[in-house]
């Protein structure tokens, strides 16, 4: 007796446009950081109080360069994970790792201009 057996139907993964959608956040996070950086600063240099810092050291930002810095790497770092990421496994991990990124990056602009 011989018991036939149906195929079955492969396991679901996550659907393509939410990975997409992950990616292309991630991407474009990754692609404003460094115009984000550039235009805060001509913002903050712009003003008064950072020309005075830039020709005679006063007033200058009291927010410490290495939170700074430590936002800066941290959405980088988040952003290349976000896009090196397994675009079918952990996907609530991935969007994660995407909202920390933008989180860093908005808090990066948000220093830089604070600090003005």
């Amino acid at each position: 007796m011989s018991i036939t057996s149906r195929p079955t139907a492969p396991r679901a993964t996550t659907p393509r446009p939410v990975s997409r959608a992950l990616t292309g956040w991630s991407v474009t996070g990754l692609v404003l950081l460094l115009p984000t950086v550039v235009l805060a600063w001509i913002v903050v240099l712009a003003g008064e109080r950072g020309s005075r810092c830039l020709m005679y050291g006063e007033q200058c930002s009291t927010v410490p360069p290495g939170a700074v810095w430590g936002c800066f790497w941290a959405a980088a770092a988040l952003g290349v994970l976000a896009v090196a990421w397994p675009r079918t496994r952990w996907t609530s991990a991935r969007c994660g790792a995407v909202v920390l990124q933008w989180c860093a990056q908005l808090t990066l602009g948000a220093l830089i201009l604070s600090g003005a």
